[in-house]
């Protein structure tokens, strides 16, 4: 279930484009019901996690390599999975209000939100790291359209681009962590290398994994200095925000550093590194965050900043590791209880008041903090719910805010008595550099809300009347503020089912396994130091407030060449300038040049590799006699090939082009090898014509006199690739350290796949993925193909195309002889039928999908020489990239079908059965497969034949 869990999002994903499209319905409705199912499922698990029921979930996927996908449900996947379809479905249900389904492309957007979706739940619930990498990478890439949705907006664009380089760096980064953690503990299961935790810290390799990874943590979760993206990336959408910055891809590093404690608490780095980073970019980012006058700005160095405070609260209670297993572990385990419901209840006031937001600008037309005031008596609904919000965010009773707040001055308190490598000192600035940046965020939490609703209303700088938002857009937020109150008189109830399992998840095998782990959250605790700093950060934060608009130091950017968003655009210019001046030394646009780029590097890269390799030996014996039909098929070929260079016109160059083609067909022959022969025959038939297809587009061939140095290097660099590749030859067939495989495929193609013809067998089962892979690169290749063909690129092509009628496709070679025209017909019809025996007796005998869907497209040329391209048309009315499509469609179904089974990727079956007529008949799976292959290489041919032919 929980692999179905992470499908149902992409499924949708993929046919929001198909369905079509209801004119009074929103696009968001219909997908609504995804979170909101999800949300339901998982809070089902509530109470199975609670009483330590974690949920496992397996389909194999490499096993080879270790690499299968398990999906692991525990306490602390599933306060994410909570937090993503919660607030997914709650910011669904905003944006049906928020964006018009006339204005804007709502299919894209739900198309990338349901993606995004999807990418978080693998990221939280994956216990695979390269599986957790591939998604981890998709949700760079998905968070990339969602941010660039306006992307007529140049800002837009910028925020999109600099927060996928940023975060795809550092996952880049992470990914090569990973591969070291894998290569110390030799194994990417996550589950798997806890286990092994107290080995791993002595390996070499273990302190650069551990900084490679919380590089990837830093730059995904905001912190300073990779900070700079998320700013630039408020220009997306107001939903965007509300649902990727608030509880979903800015707290995916959080994620991981919460994940990978077990692995690496105890080790000094890392309680430092995770510490400091989070406290630096706590303050950093709430100082930011009050000199902001666009509201989306202010919210998100505000988010910044909580992402510091989360980040700090994990590395202090990493602390814990330090004392693994006694009581004491326990005492700094409360701060890893901080983070988690300080988690919570970030997105809960985060995601109100990005939404609140939203609705402001949607009302006024404006963020600008300059331009706004006095909205409260004409939003009080609005006002209401920002005010919870912000007083939640600032930590003011009676809100969760202020719990969870409090719980974090407890725990920069509590570190103070932290007594390892006497660093005592040092830990007392966390309390003073804690409550420094507590008054900053008091002050931005007012500014936001009274300096947006209370003073006196400026109609003249608002572009619209300003008035209540309609009730369908209230809901989410009024909703989610609910809860920052609920949570609040309720704590102990979120505290028993999510946040004990989820701290006993990251504290795995820190806390002592007899004792169970209880948070108690309260209100009032006596007059402790954490309510004297509460009252301080008040009075501090009111005195701030209120003259914050007279100190000069809080009104003015900072400026200058430590700008790190400076920094980063200088970076990003010099990246692109340097490269650009790189490629134009070699990219010339001489396609010689290129060639002798990629045949001089292939002649020293495997030439040095040969004669550097030791017991590299050539194969110059066991050879089989020489017949008299080989020496003279090899001299004819040999000729027709010193012919082409020599030939002194394009045509007679591609026919001894084709000569030598044939010529390797009647070695096959020769050899007994006649699936390869067929093939080889029609590739080359297919290819000859498609060089006199392309004959009229190329210039008249002319002898050009070319310096003597110039020819000489030519044929170097000629003999030179034509011994390489023999010495090569040879050396494979003299040095294989290994039995030939070809003994296996003869021995096995019948008993493990029920297949006579080996050749087919190994293209449809045993090598099937290369087959599979083949195909889609045709595909993509053939649509190039007609895109370079029928895409014209000069100014007012396009438009000018849209105008007029398609031209009537035209073939050069249509044939006015009477006799071919007549006995054509009925040589396809042979031809064609031919081809189907040759693709129903593949498997057992000579032929395929393959070889009968290119005898298919040679019958189908035949017939459009000798009748037109036109008449074939009409009489075949067949969208050839639809059918290449439909065939890469089935083959892909059939590979995907033995899941279904609970087999591996493209595993088949086959078995005899009693058929009616046909008595006692082989069926097997790779028949589908085949059909996939025919259809996929009958729809490239035919389309590059008709786009090429058929263009005027």
């Amino acid at each position: 279930m929980l692999h179905a869990v992470i499908l149902i999002p992409f499924l949708l994903a993929v046919l929001i484009p198909l369905v079509k499209r209801i004119p009074r319905l929103h696009t968001g409705w219909a997908v609504l019901p995804v979170p909101a199912a999800l949300f339901v499922y998982f809070l089902m698990k509530v109470s199975g996690i609670q009483a330590g029921e974690n949920t496992v979930a397996t389909v194999s996927w490499i096993p080879s390599l270790g690499m299968d996908i398990t999906l692991v449900l525990d306490g602390l996947s599933l306060v994410f999975a909570l937090l993503i379809t919660g607030m997914g479905a709650l910011v669904v249900l905003y944006s049906i209000y928020y964006l018009d389904k006339r204005m804007e492309s709502i299919r894209n957007f739900y198309m990338y939100l349901l993606m995004f979706m999807g990418a978080m739940l693998g990221v939280v619930l994956s216990d695979n790291l390269m599986v957790l990498y591939g998604f981890w990478e998709l949700t760079s890439i998905t968070s990339f359209l969602l941010i660039a949705f306006w992307h007529r907006r140049e800002r837009s664009r910028y925020g999109a681009l600099k927060s996928m380089l940023i975060t795809v760096f550092g996952g880049l980064a992470m990914f090569a962590g990973f591969n070291l953690l894998y290569v110390m503990s030799g194994t990417y299961s996550i589950r798997e290398i806890t286990v092994q935790a107290g080995q791993l810290s002595a390996e070499p390799m273990f302190l650069p994994a551990m900084l490679l990874i919380l590089l990837g943590a830093f730059t995904k979760s905001a912190q300073f200095p990779f900070h700079i993206w998320l700013p630039d990336a408020m220009e997306a959408p107001t939903p965007v925000s509300a649902y990727l910055h608030s509880a979903t891809m800015v707290k995916a590093g959080l994620y991981l550093v919460a994940r990978l404690t077990p692995v690496f608490a105890g080790n000094l780095e890392w309680f430092w590194l995770v510490s400091l980073v989070g406290l630096v970019t706590l303050l950093y980012g709430s100082f930011k965050a009050i000199k902001q006058t666009d509201l989306k700005a202010m919210l998100a160095f505000s988010t910044v900043s909580q992402l510091g405070l989360i980040m700090c609260l994990l590395g202090l209670g990493s602390a814990a590791a330090f004392f693994s297993g006694t009581e004491e572990s326990v005492f700094y385990s409360m701060a890893t209880a901080a983070a988690v419901f300080h988690l919570i209840n970030h997105a809960v006031f985060k995601g109100t008041l990005f939404m609140v937001v939203g609705i402001v600008d949607h009302e006024t037309n404006t963020r600008d903090l300059r331009k706004l005031g006095g909205l409260m008596s004409l939003m009080p609904v609005t006002f209401s719910v920002a005010l919870i919000g912000a007083f939640s965010m600032a930590g003011l009773p009676p809100f969760s805010g202020f719990l969870s707040k409090e719980m974090f001055f407890t725990a920069v308190m509590d570190i103070r008595e932290l007594d390892i490598w006497s660093t005592q000192s040092w830990l007392v600035l966390f309390p003073v550099i804690a409550w420094i940046a507590s008054v900053f965020t008091f002050v931005y939490s007012m500014i936001l809300v009274f300096k947006t609703f209370t003073g006196k209303l400026q109609p003249e700088k608002l572009d619209k009347v300003p008035h209540e938002a309609p009730p369908g857009l209230l809901f989410s937020p009024v909703l989610l503020v609910s809860l920052a109150v609920f949570f609040a008189f309720f704590p102990d109830l979120l505290s028993s089912s999510l946040i004990e399992p989820a701290v006993a998840s990251i504290q795995y095998g820190l806390l002592p396994p007899e004792m169970s782990l209880h948070v108690p959250i309260h209100f009032w605790h006596g007059w402790t130091p954490e309510i004297f700093m509460t009252l301080g950060v008040i009075a501090a934060g009111m005195l701030l407030y209120r003259g914050y608009g007279r100190l000069r130091i809080l009104d003015r950017e900072w400026s200058g060449r430590d700008s790190l968003n400076r920094m980063y655009d200088l970076g990003l210019r010099a990246l692109e300038g340097g490269s650009a001046r790189i490629t134009n030394l070699y990219m010339t646009g001489s396609n010689r040049n290129y060639l002798l780029y990629i045949f001089g590097f292939f002649i020293i890269a495997l030439g040095s590799t040969l004669l550097g390799a030791q017991g590299i030996t050539l194969g110059m014996k066991d050879y089989a006699p020489i017949s008299i039909y080989e020496v003279a098929v090899v001299a004819v070929m040999l000729v027709a090939a010193i012919a082409v260079p020599f030939a002194k016109s394009r045509v007679n160059a591609i026919l001894f082009t084709g000569a030598v083609g044939y010529m390797v067909t009647l070695l096959f022959v020769i050899f007994r090898a006649p699936d390869l022969a067929l093939t080889q025959m029609i590739v080359e038939t297919v290819s000859v014509i498609l060089f006199l297809l392309c004959f009229k587009y190329l210039p008249k061939l002319k002898q050009e006199k070319e310096k003597a140095s110039f020819k000489w290097l030519n044929l170097i660099l000629a003999a030179g690739v034509g011994l390489t590749m023999t010495l090569v030859a040879l050396a494979a067939m003299g040095s294989s350290p290994f039995a030939p495989i070809s003994e296996f495929f003869l021995n096995e193609s019948y008993s493990l796949a029920g297949g006579k013809n080996v050749v087919n067998v190994i293209l449809v089962d045993f090598r099937g993925f290369d087959t599979l892979f083949e195909i889609m690169v045709l595909g993509v290749a053939s649509l190039g193909i007609y895109g370079l063909v029928n895409l014209r690129m000069e100014p007012g092509a396009i438009m000018q195309a849209k105008k007029t009628k398609p031209a009537a496709y035209w073939f050069p070679f249509r044939s006015n002889d009477v006799i071919l025209r007549t006995m054509s017909k009925g040589i396809v019809l042979i031809i064609l039928t031919f081809s189907l025996y040759l693709f129903f007796a593949g498997h057992n005998h000579p032929g395929g999908g393959f070889i009968g869907a290119l005898m298919t497209s040679a019958g189908m040329i035949l017939m459009a020489i000798s009748l037109g391209i036109e008449p074939v048309r009409k009489f075949l009315p067949v969208n050839y990239r639809i059918l290449t499509a439909v065939g890469l469609l089935i083959a892909i179904l059939t590979a995907a079908g033995s899941f279904a089974f609970g087999a591996p990727f493209l595993s088949h079956s086959f078995g005899h059965f009693d058929l009616p007529l046909l008595g006692d008949t082989e069926l097997a799976t790779a028949v589908l497969f085949d059909l996939g292959v025919y259809l996929a290489v009958v729809g490239v041919t035919m389309n590059i034949i008709f786009t090429i032919g058929g263009d005027e």
